[in-house]
């Protein structure tokens, strides 16, 4: 596959705020990425850097091989619908359909009016009276019926229920399968979405601390419980992410490597998984003693 997005060393500074930090990845065409953090850790920097919102204070961006700012032929193949996407007050639901297609080469008006229909969305009600979870809907429906190469959402369902979230995840993967396209997922529902993820990118406080597919990331780690003591003793030069303790008991989730899971049962100690979420929370709540990137 090709690369579609290089980054390296990208830096973005406000005086002396450093809200993105040194980072260096590739992003791959016709692949779902997962932009995962915590709020404050730079991922809405990163994604307006990379549609050209924003300028970089140094390091080298190319989108598609090219620079993307100010570049018509680079933007007009991205879409990127934002947590707070904004619309004009008076225009109402069809009036945002007409502006999208003349916006986006690979616009399916079809595509769109059926998941107007499965929003339960009304075309003609003005977009200041929508509830946030209809705004919301009509960000999902253009950022799906677009098309775009590359295809952005930012905490796209905000307002939404568990219901119209699934509607969401069923309509990208049905229509992904037909149309692939790189899709960069960024939301705080890892869990919801981490089986449509097929690569994951980790911010934290600027850096990026997890650049892995998926399917690697989620056998990465595991949590053992038992007495303190033996815990203590398996944890002997262990990467360790998490640590809770509870009376003379301890829990704990370390990074896999080699025999460690057989290790650990043959230690008498409590095997369990590790979700993806809860593997990005311990990464990014500032106390793991797991300082490194996982790489590659």
């Amino acid at each position: 596959m090709k690369n579609v997005i290089e980054i390296r060393q990208l830096d973005k500074s406000y005086g002396n705020f450093h809200a993105i930090q040194d980072i260096s990845f590739s992003i791959q065409e016709n692949k779902i990425y997962g932009l995962l953090g915590r709020n404050g850790a730079g991922k809405t920097t990163l994604m307006k850097m990379i549609t050209a919102q924003i300028f970089p204070t140094s390091g080298d961006l190319k989108v598609f091989g090219e620079d993307p700012y100010e570049n018509a032929n680079v933007l007009s193949q991205i879409c990127f619908i934002k947590e707070s996407q904004k619309y004009p007050d008076q225009y109402n639901i069809l009036d945002i359909l007409e502006v999208s297609k003349s916006i986006f080469p690979n616009w399916d008006t079809d595509f769109a009016h059926s998941l107007i229909k499965d929003f339960n969305l009304p075309l003609k009600r003005k977009m200041k009276k929508l509830s946030r979870g209809m705004r919301s809907a009509v960000g999902i429906v253009v950022g799906l019926a677009s098309r775009a190469p590359i295809t952005i959402f930012d905490e796209p369902y905000l307002g939404l229920d568990a219901v119209s979230r699934g509607v969401f995840y069923d309509r990208l993967m049905e229509d992904y399968s037909e149309y692939p396209r790189t899709v960069i997922l960024s939301t705080h529902l890892i869990d919801e979405v981490s089986l449509l993820l097929e690569h994951i990118l980790v911010i934290d406080n600027g850096k990026l601390i997890i650049d892995q597919d998926a399917e690697v990331l989620r056998g990465k780690a595991f949590t053992v419980t038992g007495k303190s003591s033996k815990v203590e003793a398996f944890l002997v030069g262990k990467e360790t992410v998490h640590r809770e303790p509870f009376g003379g008991m301890l829990s704990a989730t370390v990074i896999r490597s080699g025999a460690d899971q057989k290790l650990a049962e043959a230690s008498g100690l409590e095997i369990s998984p590790v979700s993806l979420q809860q593997l990005v929370v311990h990464l990014t709540n500032g106390k793991s003693e797991h300082k490194g990137a996982i790489a590659e």
